[in-house]
């Protein structure tokens, strides 16, 4: 993904977060001449790896570029990138923890924390954006207020650990309450990635109240084994995701769910992965994201015994499968219904739900009204009712 300013021209690797980085980068910059920035991510080997690459066939292809690198694996190892042919700076400040915008595409990302207080053992992001940080709520309604003048009808609320957010008295459930109450021309605002064990008694109950608070929630699960659960340091046992989603159910009926799942983690045996397996129909997910455990240098989890890798590949296969059902009968339930559509680049839509449309030949960034005839196992197929 790029994001671009005049003569700058930003390539951004890993989360939505990094996606409102590059924006800021892009914007700040100063320089004479062309200038690429890499905004890297580190949260897998393989990220760090690609960065390094596409730094080496830039130097190849463009080299009258300054090349600049920034982002959470260069915080990391700053010297594993400034020793690269081509590389004319490696930026190492941390990230602001004011509330930050990315206006590029049909949705605005609005990052409102930074940072994370955990130490799970699979992961190093922790020493790439350092300590849990807030933006005051004041400051995230005025960034709001920002992207809804740029015509965004949707704001995706977004962080490292989103459901830290805290400022003097204020959690994440009384930051949403405050949009939805002083933005009442806001169509649509959604959440990223949550941990189901930090969700706060407001954030429910905004659920509960607010339909404009788009019903689906991406959750943090990784495993459905309590021993794993353990190993991993995650803050939630397999009952409080299962207790979570069963309330979240009764408040918001019409609430998706996808969940992000680690598939291999060291000492997973196979009644464990049945149990990760067992936890989506449990919890009732819709959308999964199956990642194959790979272990990143400097994390504990890379130093425990590791599942062999073609076990580790022939569970996430089954675990895909598992999420390709899920989402197939999700569809099914859809035929028929009536939806309101944001159209994205691409010819495809969301409902407040997140599920996938099909709408070609109609511009990116309005809402329409459509009724569902049919899917293809990954999106709906829909007939036009009427379009705003």
């Amino acid at each position: 993904m790029s994001a671009t300013a005049p003569n700058v021209e930003v390539m951004t690797f890993g989360c939505r977060l990094n996606s409102v980085d590059s924006e800021e980068l892009a914007r700040d910059h100063r320089g004479d001449g062309e200038t690429v920035i890499i905004n890297t991510c580190a949260v897998t080997a393989e990220a760090t790896r690609q960065a390094r690459q596409t730094i080496r066939r830039l130097r190849r292809e463009r080299p009258q570029a300054e090349i600049v690198v920034a982002g959470c694996a260069a915080r990391i190892d700053p010297n594993a990138f400034s020793s690269l042919d081509g590389v004319s700076r490696v930026l190492t400040e941390q990230p602001s923890a004011r509330a930050r915008i990315a206006t590029e595409g049909t949705r605005g990302f609005l990052a409102v924390q930074n940072g994370c207080d955990h130490d799970c053992t699979f992961c190093i992001i922790p020493l790439g954006r350092g300590a849990a940080r807030s933006a005051a709520p004041q400051d995230v309604l005025a960034q709001a207020q920002t992207l809804l003048a740029a015509g965004k009808q949707e704001i995706v609320l977004t962080g490292v650990d989103l459901t830290s957010y805290a400022f003097d008295d204020a959690t994440l459930g009384a930051l949403v309450r405050l949009l939805l109450r002083e933005l009442p021309e806001l169509p649509r605002l959604r959440l990223s990635s949550i941990d189901c064990i930090e969700a706060d008694s407001d954030l429910i109950a905004a659920f509960a109240e607010e339909e404009r608070l788009c019903p689906h929630l991406h959750l943090s699960l990784q495993a459905g084994d309590d021993l794993i659960l353990k190993r991993m340091k995650r803050r939630h046992l397999r009952a409080d995701a299962i207790r979570f989603c069963a309330k979240l159910r009764e408040v918001r009926p019409d609430i998706v769910f996808g969940a992000d799942m680690i598939v291999g983690f060291p000492t997973e045996t196979e009644e464990m992965f049945q149990q990760s397996c067992a936890l989506i129909e449990d919890c009732g997910v819709t959308y999964v994201h199956a990642f194959p455990f790979s272990p990143r240098p400097g994390t504990p989890a890379a130093r425990m015994p590791q599942v062999a890798r073609e076990t580790v590949k022939e569970r996430g296969a089954r675990l895909r499968a598992l999420g390709d059902a899920a989402l197939a009968r999700h569809l099914d339930g859809r035929v028929g219904d009536t939806l309101r559509l944001l159209t994205e680049k691409g010819g495809t839509a969301r409902a407040s739900d997140f599920t996938l449309a099909l709408t070609p030949d109609i511009a990116a960034g309005r809402m329409i009204d459509a009724r569902v005839t049919g899917h293809n196992g990954r999106a709906l197929e829909v007939a036009l009712i009427s379009r705003s």
